[in-house]
């Protein structure tokens, strides 16, 4: 089931302070932090996220820029995602999945 939101970081946030100055470019942890986000509303805190196996960044994300995040939930343990500006690819990849219950257990 496919899942999308467009959010835009705005300017002054947090993260951008020193982070390229004069060029600004959001960094890839804050545009993960959305993409995660989609995946705990999505699967209803029903899920954990165990891995990150490929993550691409293809293009730098502006401050201000509107990018949409589209998250695939392929079952119950894998998603797919893609963040696009335009037509614009930013970045894509996949995130392994757990359910909450077995995640737990297999850290202790």
């Amino acid at each position: 089931m496919g899942y999308e939101r467009t959010v835009s970081i705005s300017h002054d946030h947090p993260s951008l302070a020193g982070h390229f100055p004069g060029h600004p470019v959001v960094p890839g942890v804050v545009l993960l932090d959305e993409v995660l986000s989609i995946v705990r509303e999505a699967s209803g805190g029903g899920r954990s996220v165990t891995g990150l196996p490929l993550v691409k960044f293809s293009s730098p994300l502006r401050p201000g820029e509107v990018v949409t995040i589209h998250v695939d939930l392929d079952g119950a343990t894998e998603a797919a995602f893609s963040c696009r500006v335009g037509t614009r690819r930013v970045a894509s990849g996949t995130i392994e999945l757990a359910p909450v219950h077995a995640a737990s257990t297999e850290r202790m």
